[in-house]
């Protein structure tokens, strides 16, 4: 046999009262779901910053990162609305390499599913009783999403996971904004159909249950640059991008067109020293085009403690394993920046 079943995985309601969140935990995490929600309605003019590691691949750095964004909040909080990245699953083109938290708890150990789930919610729990944040996290696996669906304040959909089935259908009786990334080949028409999908209401099999969704409003796009046949790396963030979108959302009968650019990946070439230009441009097409402004509602940018990344076992506190990202400096000051840009 080529498949060997380890051990049948906790049913996520034995996870969540094993380690369950406080009636005052729920309760600030509504708050923020409804802020965040403002936004992509247009009820609310804030800026959104889905910002932090790459992947969160070490609890304690992690939190750190963090609480220096809380610092940071408090700072920009009349105009920017931060959502802390916690990706806890990476995926991987091959196949091969570190697959995140989830598959790792321990970065150099071997693959542990179950402490995995475990340490996956209990480090978005920390985020949310220590510092107020409810995070990000991409949905890899749409069928690991209920182990985490009290905690989550936004989901991304990646590149590789934006025209599979059963992404787009959770992602449709999901209460919080998802984000729609294009393929890696770019074809936005794809990204479109994913909104789309996500928007209706669909009855499918979930967790070997018969479920039935009302569909999110909050579905949305993510620009993230595009690859060619030729594993050239092309951006989608410029002026003429951003305005081919808005009028493409202008023929959808869409609710609450949105945009979320991503200032990494193929949009920077994986230079992530060019997320600062890249954040910078995009404010200023803002600037120059009422529907753009109207579309934009954030940016994702990748930054952790240290600039750049390190090999598995370096051990170099607060500095990625795998794609590089902004140093804290660095990443303060940008945020700074786009604070008085705005």
């Amino acid at each position: 046999m080529s498949m060997n079943i380890i051990r049948e995985l906790p049913h996520p309601s034995e996870i969540k009262n094993e380690h369950p969140l406080s009636p005052e935990l729920i309760a600030q995490k509504n708050m923020r779901d409804e802020e965040i929600k403002k936004v992509f309605s247009g009820e609310s003019d804030k800026f959104l910053l889905i910002i932090g590691p790459c992947s969160a691949d070490s609890e304690e750095p992690v939190l750190d990162y963090i609480t220096r964004l809380r610092e940071l909040q408090e700072k920009v909080k009349d105009k920017v609305l931060i959502i802390p990245r916690i990706y806890t699953g990476k995926p991987r083109t091959t196949g091969d390499g570190y697959k995140g938290m989830l598959h790792q708890p321990n970065p150099t150990g071997n693959p542990d599913l179950k402490s995995g789930i475990i340490a996956v919610r209990n480090l978005h729990m920390r985020a949310l009783a220590e510092t107020g944040f409810s995070a990000a996290d991409e949905m890899l696996y749409p069928e690991n999403y209920s182990y985490l669906d009290d905690l989550l304040a936004y989901i991304a959909i990646g590149a590789r996971s934006v025209e599979n089935q059963q992404h787009r259908l959770v992602s449709s009786g999901v209460s919080i904004p998802v984000g729609m990334k294009n393929p890696t080949g770019g074809d936005i028409s794809v990204m479109m159909n994913s909104i789309t999908a996500a928007q209706h209401r669909h009855a499918f099999i979930y967790r070997g249950c018969e479920v039935k969704s009302d569909g999110n409003p909050y579905a949305h796009a993510i620009l993230r640059g595009y690859v060619n046949d030729k594993g050239q790396s092309f951006p989608n963030y410029h002026y003429e991008d951003l305005y081919r979108l808005a009028q493409t959302y202008a023929e959808k009968n869409l609710q609450n067109p949105a945009l979320i650019v991503d200032t990494n990946h193929s949009n920077s070439g994986k230079q992530y020293l060019e997320q600062i230009r890249i954040a910078k441009e995009i404010l200023h097409s803002m600037r120059h085009s009422t529907d753009i402004a109207k579309l934009v509602k954030g940016l994702m940018i990748e930054s952790y403690i240290e600039d750049g990344a390190q090999k598995i076992g370096e051990n170099i506190y607060g500095k990625s394993i795998t794609d590089p990202c902004l140093g804290w400096e660095k990443s303060e000051r940008l945020v700074l920046d786009i604070a008085e840009l705005l």
